[in-house]
């Protein structure tokens, strides 16, 4: 990781072409290559799911057939590239205003390509009002499926695939937004969706969970009574007037009522002792920010004490929020957060959804996809699809706050193989992957960004010149710099967008841009190139020799992770292992990260090393020596997310020592890991900024041995 890293026709089309920002075709994705709809129709938003199959280019990689001399191949490279075709599965959620439903679905109408689709699953109080208009366009038979249980299973779907999906409010920190880790046992878990009312559900496992309360004073009551009040209609307008209003000048508070005796109570002057308390005695009239603000407190403080008081009568410590009235609005998150605290003396923790508006869609989309058994694969966000959770900051406006007009999109890849944790973590709940958290640590997170920024020059020019045969790459790699440029300016101002921000997060965005326009492999030219002078060079460098020397040589000649890294440091590393009588799991990406190696260039780089060294030759036949791949596509390691077959075998072997190479996986990521087992971790710090933050130079080791804990 040597970088930093490194539309429609007809009239229907036009009126939707002029009423959003972003073009259709951009909105409603590989509409042409969808297989299954399913749509959550609430009382102001709409939510559809769709599923397809996304056709993308992947590079390969293939041995030679070197049936003749060694000396006709010496300049040769160890292996040819080719980029092919491959088909994947993609889940899109789109959410927008139902003021549009009528021109979405005559957009989806004119460019649905797929016949054999017949029904369409639908969930939510609309799935009734909007059937036969839904039948009508799209001439698909509507499914009516049970709000409750698509409710739930979108959010088991979410908190299962979705690292960083769920999250704390915290008013005073900065930022204010703190990501939950991927919790391996999800269960239970209180689920509190508020709607137009409240609905209470205690979830205990994927199938079994219950309806144990509700109230009728949920997100409609604030919507109708604030436009009584303030004669306002769209309920954006609403939480943009009460993020600018002051409660306290319509509420009766605990020292209005107390004077200064509040304190010899234990109690705060500032809690709210009655809601819109002032205004039977005042003679004034209020703004209509400060009645907005009262109701959205009396609203949010009593769904948060009605939410406390179920999880404490069924002993349960986490409730999530979810419905259209959060909309990661931060006085309503942080009301609430408040109130579960107080009530519950801090024993109950309140956390929101990224996408929360989308659970009924994912539900739904779930209950008609059974047969296909959804579940059975993992699942990953596509950064480059997806809009990522917006800032509803009082500063913005609600024209502000819609993210594409007002479309909010999300994109799900279905991953070739099931990821689970690796066996070896000490404690899988407490595991963080990543080292800096940028959203905490402003200098280090202006920094990252505007090194990502200026590295993007060089990445154009390599996704270029990975396809010197292509006519429109150079069209594609501008493409790729505006969209993921955009990104990084998206990421300035809200860094939570999408989660926690790291570097890791930052590579894997640019990794999910570099693919969306068919640049599966930039480096691939380059690895070929450096796998073969890597492989020369070992044929003159005499095994002894080249054990000996390996620090030297890392420090004075490493250029990237393939090539020297893999072959002149790694493998010689294998080999004095497998001489001391270890069996050695040797595990590379799944697929290309910058110039990483990947698994399928590792089986030809170990095959080629096995015919000019007997140790590795031998401990390959007698599977002393296995080659497997991580399930990640990252230049850094999330170990809570690997491929199940490698944890299988670590498991089977009864591994003693993980070793984890490389700036991405050691430095930027698992650091701080912690292991039930010895490990090593090893890098050389390519990065000068880093370095110096470490306490070191440019190209420093980082050599960290751990023993646990007995």
């Amino acid at each position: 990781m040597a970088e930093c890293g490194a539309s429609g026709s007809g009239s229907s089309g036009d009126s939707l072409d002029k009423s959003i920002t972003l073009p259709p075709d951009e909105i409603f994705r590989n509409l042409e290559n969808a297989k299954r709809f399913a749509i959550d129709i609430g009382g102001s938003l709409t939510k559809l799911a769709y599923y397809s199959t996304v056709q993308h280019k992947v590079a390969k990689v293939r041995s030679f057939d070197h049936s003749g001399k060694d000396t006709e191949r010496e300049h040769e490279p160890p292996y040819e590239i080719s980029v092919q075709e491959e088909i994947t599965a993609r889940l899109h959620f789109i959410k927008f205003e139902n003021t549009y439903i009528e021109a979405c679905l005559d957009f989806i109408k004119d460019h649905l390509v797929n016949t054999e689709t017949k029904v369409i699953q639908a969930t939510g109080g609309g799935a009734y009002k909007f059937k036969d208009l839904i039948e009508e366009k799209l001439r698909l038979k509507v499914d009516k499926e049970d709000v409750m249980t698509c409710l739930i299973k979108g959010c088991n779907f979410v908190l299962k695939n979705i690292p960083h999906e769920a999250f704390v409010y915290q008013k005073d920190s900065d930022p204010e937004f703190r990501f939950q880790t991927n919790h391996p046992h999800i269960f239970p878990y209180l689920l509190v969706n508020i709607g137009s009312g409240v609905s209470i559900v205690k979830v205990e496992t994927e199938d079994r969970f219950e309806w144990v309360g509700g109230s009728s004073i949920g997100g409609g009551t604030f919507w109708g009574l604030g436009a009584l009040l303030t004669k306002t209609k769209k309920f954006d307008e609403l939480l943009h007037l009460a993020s600018r209003g002051q409660h306290s000048n319509v509420d009766m508070l605990v020292r209005d009522v107390y004077g200064g005796a509040h304190q010899t109570l234990g109690l705060s002057g500032n809690l709210i002792a009655s809601s819109f308390g002032k205004s039977a005695t005042a003679d004034q009239e209020f703004s209509k920010e400060d009645m907005a603000k009262s109701l959205l407190h009396m609203i949010s403080n009593d769904i948060g004490q009605l939410a406390c008081l179920h999880a404490r009568l069924h002993s349960l410590d986490r409730v999530y929020f979810g419905g259209f009235f959060i909309r990661g609005h931060p006085v309503t998150m942080r009301t609430i957060t408040y109130s579960i605290n107080f009530f519950s003396k801090g024993e109950v923790q309140a956390l929101f959804l990224r996408h929360e508006g989308y659970l009924g869609a994912i539900g739904a989309f779930l209950k008609g996809a059974e047969q296909d058994n959804p579940n059975q694969y993992s699942w990953g966000e596509n950064y480059a699809g997806s809009s990522g959770l917006m800032s509803a900051s009082p500063e913005l406006g609600p024209a502000q706050r819609a993210r594409s007009g007002t479309f909010d999109l999300l994109e799900m890849d279905r991953l070739e193989r099931p990821l689970v944790d690796l066996p070896l973590l000490l404690d899988p709940p407490s595991y963080v992957p990543d080292t800096v958290d940028l959203t905490d640590d402003a200098l280090a997170r202006k920094y990252w960004l505007t090194c990502f920024e200026e590295a993007l020059d060089g990445v154009v020019k390599r996704a270029v010149a990975s396809q010197p045969d292509s006519v429109d790459a150079a069209e594609r790699a501008e493409k790729f710099r505006q969209k993921y440029w955009n990104k990084l300016q998206t990421l300035r101002q809200q860094p939570f967008a999408y989660g926690t921000l790291t570097v890791r997060s930052l590579l894997d965005t640019r990794e999910h841009c570099l693919n969306e326009f068919n640049f599966p492999d930039p480096y691939s030219k380059v690895k070929q190139r450096e796998n073969g002078v890597a492989l020369r060079s070992k044929e003159e460098v005499t095994r002894k020799t080249l054990a000996r020397g390996f620090l030297q040589r890392v420090a004075s000649e490493i250029k990237d992770n393939s090539g020297i890294d893999i072959i002149l440091g790694v493998f010689p590393f294998v080999r004095e292992l497998l001489l001391r009588g270890t069996e050695v799991i040797l595990a590379c990406n799944s697929g290309p990260a910058l110039n990483d190696v990947t698994h399928s260039e590792s089986l030809i780089v170990a095959e080629r090393i096995a015919g000019m060294d007997p140790v590795v030759h031998s401990a390959l036949q007698e599977e002393r020596l296995l080659l497997v791949q991580t399930g990640s596509s990252s230049p850094c390691l999330d170990l809570s997310r690997l491929d199940k077959g490698l944890a299988a075998l670590v498991r089977e072997r009864g591994a003693d020592l993980v070793v984890i190479e490389g700036m991405g996986r050691a430095v930027h990521t698992n650091y701080h890991a912690a292991l039930r087992c010895e490990s090593l971790k090893l890098a050389v710090i390519k990065n000068a900024w880093l370095a110096e933050r470490l306490g070191g130079r440019l190209f420093s080791v980082i050599f960290k041995y751990e023993v646990p804990a007995e």
